[in-house]
């Protein structure tokens, strides 16, 4: 994988508004992701920021571990979203993450016990390589549907 900036117009970082937050991501055989800082950092708002690839990240990982736990589980999962959502707190130039919610909502072809449910994304959440990584709660307010 590869990140470069693409933000020099010229002067480089001669001064803070005198350059882009543009970014590419790139790695051999998938689509580029164009990157950029908030907008509130002076990025371009049609761009993917940091902040928003880590909750997709969080979101992506539950997503799969919870499929996998599923299959586990004999339950049959049809459909998946999910509406994360980050709590950031800042502090100077810099800040954090407090919290991520995810609010999954899983369809199954048949209904799942809500507490059978609640086991399952707390085992998906378990093994999530990325939930594992982060320093800060990542909390689950699941919805079922079914088929």
């Amino acid at each position: 994988m590869d990140v470069a900036w693409l933000g020099n117009r010229g002067t480089g970082t001669s001064g803070y508004r005198d350059y882009r937050r543009t970014s590419v991501v790139e790695a051999a055989g998938k689509h580029p992701i164009e990157a950029s800082a908030d907008r509130t950092f002076h990025g371009d708002a049609d761009r993917w920021n940091p902040e928003e690839l880590l909750l997709a990240a969080l979101s992506e990982c539950h997503m799969l571990s919870f499929l996998h736990v599923a299959v586990k589980h004999g339950v049959v999962v049809t459909a998946y979203t999910d509406a994360p959502e980050g709590v950031m707190e800042q502090d100077g130039d810099g800040g954090r993450f407090t919290s991520v919610t995810l609010r999954p909502v899983v369809t199954t072809s048949a209904p799942v016990d809500p507490d059978e449910l609640a086991l399952m994304h707390h085992e998906a959440n378990a093994v999530c390589f990325i939930a594992n990584s982060v320093s800060f709660p990542v909390l689950h307010e699941p919805r079922a549907l079914v088929a």
